[in-house]
């Protein structure tokens, strides 16, 4: 879904973002169309930072998650910017597009992920380095339970606060550091299992 050409002010978005939010869902098209162009790059960063800039449906999955924002407006209780609200729409969607994915052909190997040398920037050490751990965590992502893996996304690959993903998600702050803390064990327990794996975190103690 692409925001055509609107004539609503696009700064209506950042100067009151309230008013378009409910005149987009009381099904003023104009406003629903800002609404979704002024959201729409954040969509598509919270989409890369689950599947990564180099997957090839990255595009696809944030009008995939545009159309799920949709869907889900009428549940948005304001507890929270429409931004946030609209970034765990885009990680829930991203996630699970994932997993049915891989339900449709064999698991990725890991090995293949590590080994992955996309060029980088600056620091090429250092860059590829993160590029690896990211892919260690996203291949984390496709296992863990899908609550956890939405926190742990957020938190851990988008940046937001914990009272963002509480807004964008419904659930209370110590059940998501709960879902947080259980995702970084499963991390810590691959880490303590593969000799490599430590070396690219740098954990010299997983005892």
């Amino acid at each position: 879904m692409t925001a055509r050409a609107s004539t609503i002010d696009p700064e209506l978005s950042v100067r009151e973002p309230d008013a378009l939010v409910e005149r987009a869902r009381a099904g003023e098209r104009g406003a629903l169309e800002a609404l979704l162009q002024g959201v729409a790059p954040r969509v598509l960063a919270a989409v890369r930072g689950v599947v990564g800039r180099e997957a090839g449906d990255a595009e696809d999955l944030a009008q995939e998650s545009l159309v799920a924002l949709v869907r889900a407006l009428p549940s948005f209780r304001g507890d929270c910017a429409i931004a946030s609200f609209a970034c765990g729409v885009a990680v829930r969607t991203a996630l699970r597009s994932r997993r049915k994915w891989l339900r449709r052909r064999r698991k990725d190997d890991e090995r293949a992920l590590l080994a992955d040398t996309t060029p980088v920037a600056d620091d090429p050490e250092r860059e590829l380095q993160r590029h690896r751990r990211l892919a260690v965590m996203r291949s984390l992502l496709r296992e863990l339970p899908i609550e956890q893996a939405e926190a742990f996304a957020m938190r851990c690959l988008l940046g937001d606060s914990l009272p963002e993903i509480a807004a964008a998600s419904g659930a209370n702050l110590n059940t998501l550091r709960s879902r947080i803390r259980l995702a970084r064990t499963a991390l810590l327990r691959r880490i303590h299992d593969d000799a490599t794996l430590q070396e690219l975190f740098e954990v010299t103690d997983v005892g």
